[in-house]
């Protein structure tokens, strides 16, 4: 496994442990002190962020949704420089929710037409 893949896991367990302990507000402002570094980015592109991500959600304990996978997804590429958000959005009817992480709000870690579905509720 590699250390990109590692780094995901940590981040899915953070991301786990915030909203079970502490809920949605904790997991946003964790999101929030995330803010991207100011320098270059790292050596990894956004798609390998977003791989390793993917890879950590397969090895994970339990099945992880689309809230968890998304911060933890928002954090690891903040943490490599990109200014990634996270986005929640709902559809109405039938009533659903869902999350997902863009860059310069283009989707990076779903499908690219998740804001023609859902309208947008949070961005953090």
């Amino acid at each position: 496994m590699t250390r990109l893949a590692v780094e995901a896991l940590r981040y899915l367990l953070y991301t786990e442990w915030l909203m079970r302990l502490r809920g949605l507000p904790a997991l946003k402002d964790s999101l929030n002190r995330s803010q991207s570094r100011n320098h270059n980015h790292s050596r990894f592109a956004t798609e390998q962020i977003c791989r390793a991500v993917d890879v950590a959600c397969v090895l994970y304990f339990k099945r992880v949704l689309c809230l968890q996978r998304s911060a933890a997804t928002a954090m690891l590429l903040r943490l490599h420089g990109f200014p990634a958000e996270l986005v929640i959005g709902v559809q109405i009817i039938p009533f659903r929710s869902h999350a997902w992480v863009e860059l310069n709000r283009r989707v990076i870690n779903d499908k690219p037409y998740m804001p023609e579905l859902y309208r947008e509720m949070e961005r953090c």
